[in-house]
C-alpha cells in the first residue's frame, strides 16, 4: 500500500476497504479482485479489520488465530494473525448435531478442526508468560469447527496481511461438546483427524503448532490489548488449524474427530444476504 505511514491516507484506504468487505459479506456477493490497495504490513492490514469491525456493528464474542508460516513470519514480525468472531456467526453443536454453516460462493471457503479455549471473564492482564498461566485465567475449553469464508477468492494466497485485512478470513465457528478434565490433559497429544464427505482430508495433533493451544491464547491476548480492545468481559479462542485449512464446497460436510475426546460436525451451504 503506498504511503503506508501517512495517517490520512492510510485511514482513507482503509476506510474503504473495511466497507467493501463489510458490503460483501452482508449481501454474500463474491468480490474478484481485492478492494483496493493491498496491504503489505500487518499494521495496515489491522487497521482495515479494527475499522470494519466498527463499521460492521455486530457483537464480538470470539477470536481466530491463524499461523503465518516461514518466511514470512521472519519478513512481517509475527508468527499468528487474528480475527474476530461474532456472535451470530457462533452455533452450538455439542449434542451430535450437523449445523449447516454459511460459507460465500465464488469466494474462498474452508474447514478446520480447533480446539477452543475460553478466558473467563474478569481478565486484566498481564498476558500469562508459560501454560500453567493461561490455564489459570481459562473456565472451558471446547471441540470445534472455524469455518474460514471470505467474498474474496484471493484471501490466503495473497498473504497473511491480506487475510488480516477481511476479519482474518473467520465466518463462523461450530462450538462443540466441552472437553473434559482438560486441565488434566496434554491438548499438544490429542490426535485430530478432519474428514469431508467421510474422506480423511488431514491428520496431525496440536504439537505442530509453534506453542500449542495455549500460546495461541497468549499471542491473541497480546495483540488485543496492543490493538486497544478490552479483553475483561471473557472471549472464546479458536485457536488454530490442527490437521490443516481444508477448502470445501457448497452442499459439502466437515466432521473434526478428536480421538478420545469426541468429535464435530458441520454442512456448508451458501451464505444469504442479511
Amino acid at each position: 500500500m503506498k504511503d503506508q505511514g501517512m495517517g490520512i491516507e492510510l485511514n482513507e484506504q482503509a476506510e474503504a476497504v473495511a466497507r467493501a468487505f463489510v458490503s460483501a459479506r452482508r449481501e454474500a456477493r463474491a468480490l474478484a479482485t481485492y478492494p483496493g490497495p493491498v496491504p503489505a504490513e500487518l499494521g495496515c492490514a489491522y487497521t482495515i479489520q479494527d475499522r470494519a469491525i466498527v463499521i460492521d456493528g455486530r457483537r464480538v464474542v470470539g477470536w481466530k488465530v491463524g499461523r503465518i508460516n516461514p518466511p514470512l513470519d521472519g519478513t512481517l514480525g509475527a508468527n499468528r494473525l487474528s480475527g474476530p468472531i461474532f456472535a451470530d456467526s457462533v452455533v452450538d453443536a455439542s449434542d451430535g448435531e450437523e449445523p449447516a454453516m454459511p460459507v460465500f460462493s465464488g469466494g474462498f471457503a474452508a474447514a478446520e478442526a480447533e480446539i477452543l479455549l475460553h478466558v473467563a471473564p474478569g481478565f486484566a492482564g498481564p498476558v500469562p508468560t508459560d501454560d500453567a498461566g493461561t490455564r489459570a485465567i481459562l473456565d472451558e475449553v471446547r471441540l470445534g469447527i472455524e469455518i474460514a469464508s471470505s467474498p474474496y477468492a484471493g484471501i490466503n494466497a495473497d498473504g497473511p496481511p491480506v487475510t488480516v485485512s477481511d476479519f482474518g478470513n473467520n465466518a463462523g465457528l461450530v462450538r462443540g461438546p466441552a472437553l473434559e478434565r482438560w486441565r488434566d490433559l496434554d491438548l499438544c497429544a490429542i490426535p485430530v483427524r478432519g474428514e469431508i464427505d467421510g474422506e480423511v482430508v488431514g491428520a496431525a495433533t496440536a504439537a505442530t503448532m509453534l506453542d500449542g493451544p495455549y500460546g495461541a491464547v497468549r499471542f491473541l491476548l497480546a495483540n488485543l490489548i496492543e490493538r486497544g480492545f478490552d479483553v475483561a468481559g471473557g472471549l472464546w479462542v479458536s485457536s488454530g488449524a490442527i490437521t490443516g485449512v481444508h477448502e470445501i464446497r457448497v452442499g459439502q460436510s466437515f466432521r473434526a474427530v478428536f480421538e478420545g475426546c469426541g468429535e464435530v460436525r458441520c454442512s456448508v451451504v451458501a451464505a444469504q444476504p442479511r
